[in-house]
């Protein structure tokens, strides 16, 4: 199978200016084609760093993929540094140029004379229209080392919703004939909680070596996701790969594993309540209602009441007894957090009809992290009763 690296253009994205979403987009789209991406990297706009990129990516890659530079500024250099990666000139095509007429002229205006260099691409590149803007795209084929000898850079607008709608329009249909793109490649997530990364990592390395499908860790604040790819030529037999590879994960995980995918840990254990038919309420101290937020969030109607509270050590459990009682609930949940110099601390107590526990964990990480930390355990650790 053909692979790709995109490169992203324009300086202020370096600058912190803008955020790169197209990246993030571009990838996904090319993960569902079945086109393995191995690089991404940003430049500035500089024709001479851009081209000097475009040139490695050459060696490596069948398919490059840039987004951005294609203004009509002096500043959009894209077109520029193709050519020059190839050592060939640009050259003007009407076509394109009575495209960006026809575009500006819906807006009742005319074109300025800069706008012209819009209609330039380099020599032999296939264009495409871009039918939501004014900066027509290409595709320029190379002789590449590898694959059956031929490869493309694609370069597409940075505006996002111009990039996308050509990307599907044009370049979509374009790979999958040109590369006789035919497998297909699928991710599914497993989320885990109440596991550090280190200790996951222990129970499935020998998994994380496999090559087909591929097994690799994400680790968030008191979550850690388990990411299962895999590619094959039809969805039947990449559904099985990654469901044997499952399977085995989840005989070695058991509990930790508190759903898939798009699952949150906060909706999870709601529905467990709700399947119980427990109603809950929460109470929070020292973490910016974090909580609450959460908690709200997966809007279930269980949740009966969250309350911030400006609490000292030892004052959460009385608390949360009272506050189960006065709104009679079966469940309730609180968590405290409590910072210093030399240790940082998190309360946690749990009350249901089955157990109450009380817990006192020490925190090293950064004081905004405890933030989702906190009440990812705290929730997690509801759960882990809920669900027994």
């Amino acid at each position: 199978m053909p692979s790709a690296e995109i490169i992203t253009i324009g300086t202020e994205i370096l600058l912190g200016e803008i955020v790169d979403t197209n990246t993030r987009y571009i990838a996904r789209n090319l993960r569902d084609l079945g086109v393995d991406l191995y690089r991404t990297v940003t430049i500035g706009d500089n024709a001479e760093r851009i081209a000097e990129t475009i040139r490695e990516a050459m060696q490596r890659a069948d398919i490059i993929i840039t987004t951005g530079g294609l203004g009509p500024t002096i500043d959009d250099p894209t077109r520029d540094a193709v050519a020059l990666a190839l050592g060939i000139e640009t050259e003007f095509r009407e076509e394109l140029w009575a495209q960006i007429v026809n575009r500006i002229s819906r807006y009742g205006k005319k074109p300025s004379e800069n706008q012209k260099r819009q209609a330039y691409v380099p020599q032999d590149a296939i264009a495409l229209e871009n039918p939501v803007g004014t900066a027509p795209c290409f595709i320029l084929e190379y002789d590449a080392p590898f694959s059956d000898g031929v490869g493309a850079i694609i370069s597409l607008p940075g505006v996002p919703r111009e990039m996308e709608t050509v990307l599907h329009n044009a370049v979509i249909p374009y790979l999958k004939e040109r590369f006789t793109l035919d497998e297909i490649i699928k991710v599914r997530l497993l989320r885990t909680a109440g596991i550090g990364e280190g200790d996951l990592d222990e129970k499935i390395a020998d998994l994380e070596e496999l090559r087909n499908p591929t097994v690799g860790l994400a680790a968030h604040a008191g979550v850690v996701d388990i990411r299962l790819a895999a590619k094959a030529k039809t969805e039947a037999e990449v559904n099985q790969m990654i469901a044997e590879v499952e399977n085995e994960i989840r005989q070695r995980l058991g509990k930790n594993i508190f759903g898939t995918d798009q699952e949150q840990l906060e909706s999870v254990t709601l529905a467990a309540l709700e399947k119980r038919g427990w109603k809950l309420v929460a109470l929070e101290s020292g973490l910016e209602g974090a909580l609450s937020n959460l908690l709200k969030k997966a809007a279930n109607p269980t949740l009966l009441q969250v309350e911030d509270q400006n609490l000292e050590r030892g004052e959460l459990f009385p608390a949360l007894q009272k506050m189960r009682a006065e709104k009679k609930a079966e469940a309730a949940l609180g968590v405290a957090f409590f910072p210093g110099e030399e240790q940082q601390i998190a309360e946690l107590v749990l009350i249901t009809p089955t157990r109450e526990k009380k817990r006192t964990l020490s925190y090293g990480g950064h004081p905004k992290n405890v933030l989702r930390w906190a009440p990812n355990i705290a929730i997690n650790t509801l759960r882990r009763v809920v669900q027994k």
